[in-house]
């Protein structure tokens, strides 16, 4: 039986472990960070983050701001 922590709040599909894209447009930087660790929905495709791996996200968006990029696209890597 599935769990409620299982199903899609917003469509009623089912969330399973996989990877998605997260993009961070910061005005004059744009991040975007591939394969990033998420709970996926099977229907709607929305994606969650746990908060150690948006707090990893947040950690790359800062370094790429402070090193004035103005784009930069990576994958993603847990934080040290």
């Amino acid at each position: 039986m599935n769990s409620i922590k299982d199903i899609c709040p917003l469509c009623g599909g089912h969330k399973k472990q996989g990877t998605t894209t997260v993009t961070v447009d910061m005005g004059n930087t744009l991040v975007v960070v591939r394969n990033v660790p998420a709970t996926i929905c099977s229907l709607c495709a929305n994606a969650w983050l746990s908060d150690e791996v948006a707090g990893d996200i947040e950690i790359i968006v800062e370094k790429a701001k402070k090193n004035h990029r103005q784009m930069e696209v990576t994958q993603y890597r847990k934080a040290a």
